[in-house]
């Protein structure tokens, strides 16, 4: 049984997609598509840059959908199709729009937003995250508890065994990486991001980003949806937008949902869009499973030779 995922924020390099569009003519609609719903050249900035203006939130989360959703075509195309979707924190946008649930253009509008609001919640600067590596999540809890010393840090990605990382304000991360090494952490690491996502701090954004998804048609999806905030299938539109919209300030529960999707038969993961990221995140979580990797034209072809039907 296969599994399409698809990436997050932190995938994003110069140059991705390029391939994609030169290569298959449905391609290069996607990103055709994305530059008029956008009414910006988002094709440019994912194939040539420049880099910093490509690493801002509000352009990096519809620049990772639109090669996501232009590889997605490359696979339905050539008759590769998914019994289960699931998608990391902005890749859960992506499952939705696979999944029929929301229209390409609303999707592409709605992060675009989403990466707005939240780099205007916190200041630059004030918010943090961390990767702690080693430490289980009832450990990871009582570090940021016995840390945060009345600042917001918890955690916001529990993304693979011994793999968490945690967000909040600048100084209680910096002191939960301490505390975790004293509680037995093999590594602490501090990420390059311009906002403390997925935990309170992040209220402000999910507040606005809620206003907006009432504007937006959409439908229940077409094939079940594991979301990130419980690891639960979402068979209903309702159930489906109330769990992005919870998503902001909800950790990703990623193990959780690998294990969800490996106890419904998954035993084939494509990761659709660019980098590889949850084929590495999976391969701790579901060690017998098959993963493929499709973010440009060698990908699709590897993933059509093995799985069209």
């Amino acid at each position: 049984m296969i599994a399409f995922v698809f990436p997050g924020q932190g995938s994003q390099k110069v140059g991705m997609g390029r391939e994609l569009a030169e290569r298959f003519p449905e391609c290069e609609e996607a990103f055709a598509q994305a530059d008029a719903a956008l009414e910006v050249p988002l094709s440019s900035l994912c194939f040539e840059g420049p880099a910093d203006q490509l690493v801002l939130t509000e352009h990096t989360q519809p620049a990772v959908m639109a090669v996501s959703v232009a590889a997605l075509r490359a696979l339905t195309a050539r008759g590769v199709s998914a019994q289960w979707l699931a998608g990391h924190s902005l890749g859960e946008y992506t499952a939705y729009v696979a999944a029929g649930t929301l229209s390409f253009g609303d999707a592409l509008r709605t992060v675009r937003n989403r990466g707005r609001y939240m780099q205007e919640a916190v200041p630059l600067g004030q918010g943090a995250m961390a990767v702690i590596m080693g430490l289980d999540e009832p450990t990871v809890i009582q570090a940021c508890i016995e840390a945060a010393d009345g600042q917001v840090v918890s955690p916001a990605n529990l993304n693979a065994p011994g793999q968490i990382v945690v967000s909040g304000e600048a100084a209680a991360v910096q002191r939960t990486g301490v505390r975790a090494k004293e509680l037995g952490a093999r590594r602490v690491i501090t990420l390059d991001v311009s906002a403390p996502f997925h935990c309170a701090m992040m209220r402000p954004a999910q507040d606005r980003l809620a206003q907006d998804f009432r504007s937006l048609v959409v439908s229940d999806p077409a094939v079940p949806v594991v979301a990130n905030v419980d690891a639960q299938p979402k068979r209903g539109a309702a159930e489906a937008i109330s769990c992005l919209i919870d998503q902001v300030t909800a950790p990703v529960r990623w193990e959780e949902v690998v294990g969800r999707l490996a106890s419904e038969g998954v035993d084939t993961y494509v990761e659709v869009g660019f980098g590889n990221v949850l084929k590495g995140l999976i391969r701790k979580i579901d060690r017998g499973a098959r993963i493929f990797s499709v973010s440009d034209p060698d990908g699709v072809e590897a993933a059509v030779g093995a799985l069209a039907s």
